[in-house]
């Protein structure tokens, strides 16, 4: 057994994890991509679960260094860009139905405000019909 991995690290007080600066996470990460290097042994050698590294790797790759300091997806540029089109399209959208209610409220207006003279003209009673 190799003498590397005798070291071990007791976490005491309330705590229960370990928390990493992002400089700590990219460096870890940076060291699996060295040639020769696994993700699993890295983790062996820093006291982390291999799963946690490759989360870490793939947070990276997938949105760089603030996925990897948010401990979050990031949402890659191109997809960001299509959801901001898509939010114009739809406020686009909104003024022109916006615009479509305030010409029906006038119409709507307009036809109770000459409704009124219509029937004040006429009287029941009058033979005027």
């Amino acid at each position: 057994m190799s003498e590397e991995f005798s070291r071990a690290e007791v976490i005491s007080g309330v705590a229960r994890r370990r928390r990493f600066t992002a400089e700590q996470k990219l460096a870890i990460v940076a060291e699996t991509m060295q040639p020769g290097m696994s993700i699993s042994y890295v983790a062996r050698s820093h006291g982390l679960s291999p799963s946690l590294v490759f989360r870490w790797r793939r947070l990276m790759t997938d949105g760089g260094r603030e996925a990897v300091r948010a401990d979050d997806d990031v949402v890659p540029a191109a997809e960001a860009r299509r959801l901001e089109e898509r939010v114009r399209a739809l406020e686009r959208q909104l003024g022109r139905k916006t615009l479509e209610v305030e010409i029906l409220k006038e119409a709507l207006d307009l036809a109770r405000a000459k409704k009124p003279t219509l029937l004040s003209s006429s009287r029941p009673g009058d033979g005027s019909r």
